[in-house]
């Protein structure tokens, strides 16, 4: 459907559209000559650029991770197939928070010996190790979510209950600035990201690892305190959201003490309860997400054990997951991002 703007030529007023625009619907924008998305809250421009043309296709990377080290994947997810080495992180750590624009890949804290702060980068377009950003303000935000768009990238919640949210541009270095505070402290927590907002499903309480199926939002482009969006299907923790400039689905996770395999969406313009998208072929405990424009794939598990399986799905269609190939080691808690999110 195409969506119409009425304008004479002797300064008469703009006649509103004939329908009301849905999430998804593009315009051309005859003020700005630029092409348009209405994301379910407003129309925002697309790029020139692309995944395409930078990488050959999106790049999802996957990095650290328990037994896995310091190392870096990458996978194109327009294809499918096994991961290949990318390069390494500056130490070896797990719980690490991806995030980050078309170019740079960003990387936030960490578990490690000890626990770190530290915000280092990557260049998607090339493979080598990652170098450093700088640092977070001091929030403890491993196991916490990362959120992003063309401009911004950030971290929200982490072990330890933590509530901060924190933003870098991302192609700067330096220390992050204070964003605001979710809507209560959590970790285990996961985050996708459209053109003009970040959302935050999910997490635990310490010590009681007691899961909540709250989700939050913020303005990306804005600082502030998040707001309630709705709810997930179930509670859950230690799991992955991967969205495209619509819409998010989140998978796996655990419900103390059951291990979940199940996939929820939500549309981000909107506010209201997830609904129910299908199932993983594993459980996606420990597992994390990278997006593209068409499709999410999740990377590692633990439910029996430690695996190397990657799973996906197209995310405006719903259904169980396909299997898409494997890590180059058996791992969970890794921290993914891509340069073709919904954020991007």
């Amino acid at each position: 459907m195409v969506y119409w703007s009425w304008r004479t030529l002797n300064n008469h007023m703009e006649k509103p559209s004939l329908d009301t625009a849905k999430a998804g619907a593009m315009r051309f924008n005859t003020d700005s000559s630029q092409l348009e998305i209405y994301d379910g809250n407003q129309w925002t421009g697309i790029l020139a650029t692309s995944p395409e043309q930078r990488t050959g296709g999106t790049r999802g990377l996957y990095a650290g991770g328990q037994s896995n080290g310091d190392t870096i994947d990458f996978v194109n997810i327009e294809t499918t197939g096994n991961a290949t080495d990318f390069g390494n992180l500056i130490s070896d750590r797990e719980a690490v928070v991806g995030s980050g624009d078309r170019t740079r890949g960003v990387y936030f804290a960490g578990d490690g010996s000890p626990e770190n702060n530290d915000i280092q980068h990557v260049t998607f377009a090339s493979t080598g190790n990652a170098t450093d950003f700088g640092n977070d303000t001091g929030a403890t935000h491993s196991d916490g979510a990362g959120f992003q768009n063309t401009t911004r990238s950030g971290v929200a919640g982490g072990s330890g209950n933590t509530q901060q949210i924190d933003f870098i541009t991302t192609q700067s270095s330096g220390v992050s600035n204070d964003f605001g505070d979710l809507t209560d402290g959590r970790g285990g927590t996961t985050g996708a990201s459209s053109p003009t907002r970040g959302l935050f499903f999910g997490g635990y309480k310490s010590p009681s690892s007691s899961s909540n199926n709250n989700i939050d939002y913020v303005t990306t482009s804005s600082t502030g305190n998040a707001a309630d969006f709705g709810d997930l299907t179930q509670p859950r923790y230690f799991f992955g959201a991967g969205s495209n400039a619509v819409r998010a689905v989140i998978g796996g996770g655990q419900q103390n003490p059951e291990i979940l395999n199940t996939m929820d969406f939500v549309t981000m313009g909107t506010l209201g309860t997830a609904i129910d998208f299908g199932d993983q072929t594993t459980s996606g405990y420990g597992a994390s997400a990278s997006a593209s424009r068409t499709r999410c794939v999740w990377g590692g598990d633990s439910s029996p054990g430690l695996t190397t399986k990657m799973d996906y799905v197209q995310i405006m269609t719903e259904g169980n997951a396909i299997d898409f190939g494997d890590l180059s080691n058996s791992t969970r808690y890794v921290g993914a991002t891509s340069n073709g999110g919904g954020g991007l």
